[in-house]
């Protein structure tokens, strides 16, 4: 296990559309175990694998769950679908983003079905902050970042901020992309066929 430096708001790997993992291999355990040593010296809730510059449908996350429990694992070629129509809102920050947080609205209860590192079918129900960390590195995969979500206002105050930020570098000017997926409240996503039909957002 090795903490991977985290790519920075401009990277453009962090605006492409992760590819599909599939081997399941030595290199696959290598890469969820340098996430997750990155996360925890990080703090983080989650981490995907473009915010450490490799392009594959990974993340690993560690957040309460439903029971209020802290949750760890990881999720590979994720899906997620929403189970009722209940949302959050609230203070959401990015690795990738260091050193600010802005109110970001999220569905409260997702479920999310991939695979595991010995190519295992696998899901996971969250509520509260392990569903905004599913949703949250599930985003990152699909080349979106959650400034994405934020409010025509509150983005533009976000983007001002990162501006300014020590870490920004005007060199490799950011780019703010429409999510894929229905915002909250916006209604279901289409048919996934990988998992009997369900609907994915």
């Amino acid at each position: 296990m090795t903490v991977q430096p985290v790519r920075y708001f401009g990277d453009p790997v962090l605006r492409e559309r992760a590819t599909e993992v599939t081997t399941f291999d030595k290199e696959l355990r290598t890469l969820v175990a340098d996430l997750q040593e990155t996360m925890v010296e990080q703090g983080g809730a989650g981490l995907a694998a473009p915010q450490i510059g490799v392009g594959l449908r990974a993340f690993v996350f560690r957040a309460t769950g439903l029971e209020g429990e802290l949750v760890e694992g990881h999720m590979i070629n994720p899906e997620w679908t929403v189970l009722d129509d209940t949302e959050q809102i609230g203070p959401e920050g990015c690795l990738s983003i260091p050193g600010f947080r802005w109110d970001c609205r999220r569905y409260d209860h997702v479920v999310a079905r991939g695979w595991d590192l010995h190519g295992e079918p696998q899901e996971i129900e969250g509520t509260s902050m392990l569903a905004r960390a599913i949703q949250h590195e599930t985003d990152h995969l699909d080349g979106v970042l959650f400034l994405d979500k934020l409010d025509a206002a509150t983005r533009k105050e976000a983007m001002a901020a990162i501006r300014q930020a020590d870490w920004f570098d005007p060199a490799a000017p950011p780019r703010v992309k429409a999510s894929p997926h229905a915002p909250a409240g916006a209604g279901a996503g289409p048919v996934n066929p990988l998992f009997g039909g369900v609907r994915t957002s």
